[in-house]
């Protein structure tokens, strides 16, 4: 029987998120309190040695990221929660805010401690906007009920995917245009408006209080031993259990979709989304994990029913959507990957399609600003290398 191992979402379903007695009952700012019998820097080395890593995709080490800001010279810092969340078939991020936004609130506050942040900011996705009242009500119950040495604001997104990546996060909350910015300079130390900046998505600080509360050891004895701690997965498509499931790292894919979500006769896994990587069936007992298959946290499941060129297609047209247009590797690369693909789902396309298709890619994948466009090509290569014949069957 594959079970859960909450770790993040300890909490969710066993409270009220909208009354912070209930959070208080079940041990409250345990992880803030803790850290505040602490020095800073002894914070950060806490945060170093668990081992965490970014949950939103990039699985940056967090401590470094800490460390580099909080010894960066500025008398201004910031903290940012990324809570843009906008990779299709990702709502995991939506149901922390939902059942537990309080330990949301703490993890934010012990990183502020931690790097001498006095300013931080959630920066919440549009389509959530039925969320603000209730956070901003979540800010007040813990500004009148515990001690936290920073101000948290909320700020609201557009509805633009590339407003996930960092530097066009921040670009839009300075209320420019969302686009990425060139890296160097990196946030930790030149980030929001110019000050060294941290940014974190909900999952990410979740994990903060429990280590404070538990220990670095605790946590790194969880997972494996490159991929510390567990991983919240938003499973949808082709099963009988959609869902938010947290698992320790390394869990196979197929206890995940198979056990815990109930999928049948799976063809394919999209494992992290629109941006991520495709496991055929025949690798279903991949390990889910940094050093294998992991991204954001989306996984969608298709059939056996499912035509891969449709998936592929829809994929491109949806970075078409979303490219923000500022480099040509990925303004111009998904249009000319989404109409080629669509050729080739309507029985129109050549075999000489398929290697310029290839041969873009890869210009994709070097060559774009970030990783929106550097990723834009993952399904296609993906779904080219292991059902190769069902491409081959639709050119001439």
């Amino acid at each position: 029987m594959v079970t859960e191992q909450r770790v993040a979402l300890q909490h969710c379903e066993l409270m009220d998120p909208g009354d912070i007695a209930s959070w208080l009952s079940l041990g409250g700012p345990q992880g803030l309190n803790q850290a505040r019998e602490m020095s800073p820097s002894q914070v950060v080395d806490t945060i170093k040695l668990s081992g965490l890593r970014g949950r939103g995709g990039a699985g940056f080490p967090v401590g470094l990221k800490w460390e580099l800001a909080g010894k960066a010279p500025a008398d201004v810092k910031y903290v940012l929660c990324n809570a843009d969340e906008g990779e299709p078939g990702t709502f995991k991020d939506r149901y922390i805010l939902e059942h537990d936004p309080f330990t949301l609130i703490e993890g934010i506050a012990i990183a502020c401690y931690a790097t001498g942040a006095r300013q931080a900011f959630i920066y919440l996705r549009g389509e959530y906007h039925y969320l603000l009242g209730p956070l901003h009500q979540t800010i007040r119950q813990v500004d009148e009920r515990t001690e936290i040495d920073c101000r948290i604001d909320i700020l609201e997104g557009a509805g633009a995917y590339v407003c996930g990546e960092e530097t066009a996060l921040m670009e839009s909350l300075e209320g420019k245009r969302g686009e990425p910015r060139f890296r160097p300079p990196f946030p930790p130390t030149e980030g929001l408006w110019g000050k060294p900046t941290i940014i974190n998505n909900v999952e990410t600080l979740m994990n903060v209080p429990r280590i404070m509360a538990r220990g670095a050891d605790w946590f790194k004895g969880l997972g494996t031993d490159q991929s510390n701690g567990t991983k919240v997965f938003s499973v949808s498509g082709d099963v009988e259990r959609p869902g938010v499931y947290e698992v320790a790292m390394g869990t196979p894919l197929r206890d995940l979709v198979e056990g815990l979500a109930g999928a049948r006769d799976v063809k394919m896994v999209q494992v992290g989304g629109a941006s991520g990587r495709v496991v055929p069936s025949s690798r279903i007992d991949t390990p889910l994990s940094f050093e294998t298959v992991l991204g954001a946290g989306a996984v969608i499941v298709y059939n056996t029913s499912r035509d891969v060129l449709d998936v592929a297609l829809g994929t491109a047209e949806f970075f078409v959507e979303e490219s923000c247009g500022k480099c040509a590797p990925c303004r111009e690369g998904t249009l000319v990957m989404a109409e080629t693909l669509e050729r080739i789902s309507q029985g129109q396309g050549r075999t000489q399609d398929l290697a310029n298709l290839q041969d873009l890619a890869e210009v994709m994948a070097l060559a774009s600003l970030c990783g929106l466009g550097q990723a834009a090509p993952n399904c296609f290569v993906d779904t080219l290398q292991h059902f190769k014949e069902e491409y081959e069957a639709r050119v001439r």
